[in-house]
């Protein structure tokens, strides 16, 4: 802290000092009768002052000294920041640091999008409604983008499309807002990746009913409310009874046959089959709420979260398993390789799937899926036939395949036929890998694919938490919440790849991590490739594997470039391997 930071004792030399870290060195012969001891300044004002300087700033005093960590850390200090940012938030008492949480999620909270067509090839940030605390989750649909926050409140943002001179639809920016619904809890619409088919948006909501006929007073409800992603309007509206809490919804099926996926607080799991080709017309019929079969089969089981494509349903349970449930033959043999325990008229039967951890989240995708454990490794599953899983290769893998060089992610998207990873690099800075097919722009950077998960030439925000991918944009949500990060635990030794198993005998673990290995395969690689140019696009990808940092991956990248470039006009061909 220094005189710029004290207007008032400008001239006069501020002495920096704390209880636990004692005066400045020679503090006290120099300047004896001019030195001015901040501890002197009633301790409201200090923090009074603290809370004018921006947010970083504030994070980074709190590092210095004991002194200065106790005043930033107060109470008052991220209150006024926070009022001073959203000046609408007038309480908040969630969390053991509400009001730092408060303002971080402010400071922090942003949707990035950037557009596959076009030429402009670079992220834009839509407009930030101001009344949103926080970004929680978002959804795009065809022509707009929803967002809720961290109090209930979904958000309708409508986005300005501009028509290019070659025809193609351009995303320009969201250019305003309106507040959808308050009181939600989750939302959903079509499962599958292109927004053309997300049509309705189906909200889950608590809303205050009125009593029965003889009954004072209201009651709680949960409810299912059904909007026009074009318009906003509400076209349905489903209402359960009060007894009946529920936490997420999730669609499947077809648009006549849609099964609404309700998983309850207790972790049980409830489903309604509703005609979305009758929902807005003017009428109203009553729809039977059944107990899922997942839940009726496995009774002991608590269901954490689920996820949904058109055909397939994957459930985690509190203690990390994982089962699915496949409706149809062709996605069921891309899933598993196999149609031997596929029951066409038992579709709802759970399928277990056999895995080394506890599973935190996952990725479904339409015909593949990704799994992360609780030590930060990703296992992939699923059709490759354009190397969406990230193995190197391009062969189907019937069970989970865990992808070595990955790991630790912070947000994972399985997409129609290509995935993506979001990652923080050892300089904290975060980056976004891909595979999979590349057409259409969809891995900038990497127009022809790859079948190894590679870094996508796209600026990642410093607070990035997840990501989706439509046919015509790749979005990003930044919100960081102090109270919810994600950690992962430390993998035991005897685990890790490449290191033995601990015996009775002393020895120095060999090859921990499974370098060795992992760099011997990588020259395998090279060396299989027919032409120098293949083999320049082959060592582009095994720098993206790499655990090396962001500036040292760009420096490789345009080192290899440069002497691709000098090289073009000559080919000499591969060599012998062993030579």
């Amino acid at each position: 802290m220094g005189e710029e930071a004290v207007p008032s004792l400008r001239r006069r030399r501020v002495k920096r000092s704390c209880p636990t870290c004692g005066p400045e060195p020679g503090g006290e012969e120099k300047d004896r009768g001019n030195t001015f001891s901040v501890q002197l300044l009633p301790p409201e004002l200090v923090e009074h002052i603290s809370s004018f300087l921006p947010i970083r700033d504030v994070v980074a005093l709190g590092k210095t000294c004991r002194y200065f960590h106790h005043v930033c850390e107060a109470q008052g200090v991220w209150r006024r920041i926070c009022l001073r940012l959203s000046p609408r938030l007038r309480q908040q008492g969630s969390g053991v640091r509400p009001w730092k949480r408060a303002a971080i999620l402010n400071y922090t909270k942003g949707l990035y999008f950037q557009a596959f067509g076009g030429r402009r090839r670079c992220l834009s940030k839509s407009v930030a409604p101001l009344l949103a605390h926080g970004y929680r989750r978002f959804l795009p649909t065809k022509d707009h983008v929803f967002i809720l926050d961290y109090t209930g409140t979904l958000f309708f943002l409508k986005n300005a499309l501009v028509s290019s001179t070659l025809g193609q639809i351009q995303w320009k920016r969201a250019c305003r807002y309106v507040v959808l619904c308050r009181g939600v809890k989750d939302f959903a619409s079509d499962p599958r990746c292109d927004t053309v088919y997300r049509k309705y948006l189906y909200v889950l909501a608590t809303r205050e009913q009125l009593g029965m006929v003889g009954t004072t007073g209201s009651r709680t409800c949960d409810c299912v409310e059904v909007y026009l992603q074009s318009s906003g309007q509400r076209v349905f509206k489903m209402t359960f009874h009060y007894s009946m809490s529920f936490k997420q919804i999730v669609l499947v099926g077809q648009e006549t046959q849609r099964a609404l996926l309700l998983l309850t607080e207790e972790g049980k799991i409830y489903s309604l089959v509703v005609n979305e080709t009758q929902l807005d017309q003017p009428r109203s019929y009553t729809v039977q709420l059944a107990l899922r079969k997942m839940s009726r089969c496995l009774p002991h089981l608590r269901v954490a979260c689920m996820a949904s494509n058109q055909s397939s349903t994957l459930y985690i349970t509190d203690q990390g398993g994982v089962y699915f449930e496949v409706h149809t033959p062709g996605v069921y043999r891309d899933l598993f390789g196999t149609l031997q325990a596929f029951d066409p008229l038992d579709q709802q039967m759970p399928l277990a799937l056999s895995l080394p951890a506890k599973i935190l989240f996952c990725s479904l995708g339409y015909n593949h899926f990704g799994l992360v454990d609780e030590f930060g490794r990703i296992f992939m599953q699923g059709n490759n036939r354009y190397g969406q899983l990230g193995t190197g290769d391009k062969m189907d893998r019937g069970e989970p395949t865990q992808v070595h060089y990955l790991q630790c992610p912070i947000a994972l998207w399985c997409g129609l036929n290509h995935s993506l990873v979001l990652s923080q690099a050892s300089d904290f800075t975060k980056e976004l890998l891909g595979c999979g097919c590349g057409a259409g722009g969809r891995l900038p950077g990497w127009p022809k694919g790859s079948a190894s998960f590679v870094k996508l030439h796209v600026k990642v925000p410093l607070c990035a938490c997840s990501l989706c991918s439509t046919r015509e944009c790749l979005y990003m949500l930044s919100s960081h919440d102090i109270e919810h990060q994600l950690t992962y635990r430390d993998l035991p030794t005897h685990r890790v790849m490449g290191t033995p198993k601990p015996s009775l005998r002393a020895e120095p673990p060999q090859d921990p991590g499974g370098s060795a290995w992992a760099c011997e395969e990588y020259l395998r690689q090279i060396h299989s490739c027919p032409t120098l140019q293949d083999r320049m696009e082959k060592m582009k990808e095994i720098v993206g594997w790499l655990p090396l940092m962001a500036s040292q991956k760009d420096f490789f990248w345009e080192a290899l470039n440069m002497l691709q470039r000098a090289a073009s006009g000559a080919d000499p061909g591969p060599s012998d391997p062993e030579s």
